[in-house]
């Protein structure tokens, strides 16, 4: 199977389908780890990852390992970059598991042959400018007794040339093509980690480029593109114009809310770093979450405070054997957008959700929209601020006010190296600054000096400049995608470098 060129999102959805349903998966370096990431908690994962000079298993061992655990009656996925068929080995594989009497599927991935270029802006063909394109490996068997390709004939073609693992051998297959005819002011573009927020694209000529890439100390993968649709780059070239291209990006926020975010950032062209400072439990007391879930038709109102609170409450419902029904007329409020989205999906369209995304602006509503001893049921965190259930009671509602759960800190030793790592840290609620200071132990205004610190809101920059960091991004929009929005501006104002 094809993990494709790194880029998660550019995974098929029938390997998705595969992935999710695999008992064992062996997968390559170039295998993005959200994508390792879709395979079940019992799925048995084994890296069979190459890079040079460091094999993690040979070839025969793959081709081993694979054929015995097929041969268990094992769902195996063998999870390779780009596509399988194109320099992927994946035919020998295949091969293997033939003579081996294990019957198996092909499914095809995107190479990188293709989309490396796609995202740095050069089209392989053009109508201007060329009718054809031509695939090859700049790195051949080295157990062959002589090369086999014949650098001329590409020469007299004279379309589009990829060459697939050649950095290496950069500037032998240069040689090779001013010998072969091509001009010494032939547009050549090298383009390292394609479709990821780290990519790096060097362009010149057969002249120039060798020299340009010592230059940038480019290492691999990379995708080498030789002809004149190079110089349609300048006009095309979109994916490193994204407004976060190439920034690290660390989410502080739960696991359960983190692919979201994750991916926002990916199609903004930044790298996330997936960083949980807090982890999200069953309350304390649970039975009276879920005795408040069964009596939920008791009151006029329901209020959830978050996207988990949402969660708590119809895992109540459905292992009281109950489901939406069990609302009846009850209005349901919910303080922002995601919570929202979190009703929709279990089939709640909210009655009520404030301008501003915070308990002060939602007391305000709800009093506005309720009768005095109006019966009004808060779901929300255990240790949250009691600041929405005194405004309903000083304004004579009557709250049941519930812990649905419990937001702990979760404690990562790595923490540290990924803040490092960052260049951007985002916090998303006063709790994700209150793990994240924990988990640095009065490090933290050292650790982050140099990166831009960006909040939800200003409840969680409030609580981060207390403790000693400076909050340089709050969003108006008090959500991940107004943080994103901040974040955008933010950085549109500071002059950007001259791009690679």
């Amino acid at each position: 199977m094809g993990a494709g060129p790194g880029d998660p999102g550019l995974l098929t959805l029938k390997a998705a389908q595969l992935i999710r349903s695999a008992d064992v998966l062996l997968y390559d370096h170039l295998a993005a780890q959200p994508i390792v990431a879709l395979a079940p908690q019992t799925c048995e994962r084994i890296y069979a990852g190459k890079q040079a000079e460091h094999h993690a298993l040979t070839q025969s061992e793959i081709n081993e390992l694979l054929i015995e655990k097929a041969r268990g009656e094992s769902r195996v996925v063998r999870l390779k970059g780009g596509d399988p068929f194109v320099f992927g080995r994946g035919g020998e594989e295949a091969e293997a598991l033939r003579a081996a009497g294990v019957a198996y599927e092909v499914v095809p991935g995107v190479t990188s042959a293709i989309a490396a270029p796609a995202y740095a802006g050069i089209p392989l063909t053009h109508r201007e400018h060329n009718a054809s394109f031509s695939v090859v490996t700049g790195h051949e068997d080295p157990q062959k007794a002589a090369p086999s390709i014949d650098w001329r004939r590409f020469c007299e073609k004279r379309g589009t040339l990829v060459v697939m693992m050649g950095l290496a051998n950069l500037q032998s297959i240069v040689r090779e093509l001013r010998r072969g005819g091509l001009e010494d002011a032939t547009p050549v573009a090298v383009i390292r980690d394609g479709t990821l927020p780290s990519q790096q694209t060097v362009t010149g000529t057969l002249a120039t480029i060798v020299e340009r890439v010592r230059s940038a100390s480019l290492t691999p993968p990379a995708v080498v593109v030789i002809g004149d649709v190079v110089n349609l780059r300048d006009q095309i070239r979109w994916f490193d114009r994204l407004p976060l291209f190439g920034k690290r990006v660390l989410i502080t926020r739960p696991a359960e809310l983190i692919d979201r975010f994750a991916a926002d950032l990916y199609e903004r062209g930044a790298q996330p770093i997936l960083a949980p400072t807090i982890e999200i439990g069953p309350p304390d007391d649970p039975r009276t979450a879920r005795d408040a879930a069964a009596a939920v038709a008791d009151h006029q109102w329901l209020v959830f405070t978050s996207q988990n609170g949402v969660r708590a409450f119809f895992d109540h419902l459905q292992a009281l054997q109950r489901d939406v029904r069990a609302l009846g007329g009850v209005k349901v409020a919910a303080i922002g957008p995601q919570t929202a989205d979190a009703l929709r999906a279990a089939g709640v369209h909210a009655d009520l959700v404030p301008k501003r995304f915070i308990s002060e602006e939602i007391a305000r509503e709800l009093i506005a929209a309720t009768q005095p001893q109006d019966r009004i049921l808060l779901y929300r965190a255990q240790e949250t601020r009691d600041v929405l259930a005194e405004m309903l009671r000083e304004a004579g509602r009557a709250v049941t006010n519930v812990a649905a759960y419990r937001t702990s800190i979760r404690i990562d030793p790595a923490l540290r190296a990924k803040v490092k790592e960052a260049d951007i840290l985002t916090f998303t609620s006063a709790s994700t600054v209150s793990g994240f200071l924990n988990n640095l132990r009065g490090a933290a205004s050292k650790d982050t000096r140099g990166k831009m610190i960006a909040c939800i809101g200003p409840v969680t920059a409030e609580a981060a400049r207390s403790a000693g960091l400076h909050v340089d991004v709050v969003a108006e929009d008090y959500t991940v995608a107004g943080l994103l929005t901040a974040l955008e501006g933010a950085l549109q104002s500071i002059a950007s470098p001259s791009p690679r």
